[in-house]
């Protein structure tokens, strides 16, 4: 299976969602996957980490977006948070959710294989 590799480039909660649910359908599936919060998209996951239509979700018995980001991990998907962003919002990586790392473009692009699914959400 090829890997599946998203990048999250708006702080649009909804978009995050639609990546988070894919990347861990893959990685159910047995697939690596992995998400680049690019710039104000790193907004994101800051402390508290909460989605507009949260309370949405949940009514319906959906996971919240901090839920779905603690299934991700669990399942194995990669979650970078850009560093440029980091600084753009002031977060430090102790600020991150647990298991997300700071990195940045040009690592992301040179972890990315040419047999890779490069999607931009």
């Amino acid at each position: 299976m090829r890997e599946l590799r998203i990048i999250v480039a708006t702080a649009d909660a909804e978009r995050l969602r639609g990546a988070l649910v894919l990347a861990s359908a893959q990685a159910a599936l047995g697939g690596a996957a992995s998400l680049f919060l690019q710039l104000d998209g790193v907004a994101l996951l800051a402390p508290a980490v909460e989605a507009p239509r949260d309370a949405a979700h949940r009514s319906a018995g959906l996971p919240t977006l901090g839920q779905l980001i603690t299934e991700a991990r669990a399942l194995g998907v990669a979650i970078l948070a850009c560093q440029s962003g980091m600084a753009l919002h002031g977060l430090a990586e102790r600020d991150l959710p647990q298991g997300v790392t700071a990195s940045g473009p040009i690592a992301f692009l040179q972890e990315t294989g040419d047999e890779a699914r490069l999607i931009f959400a």
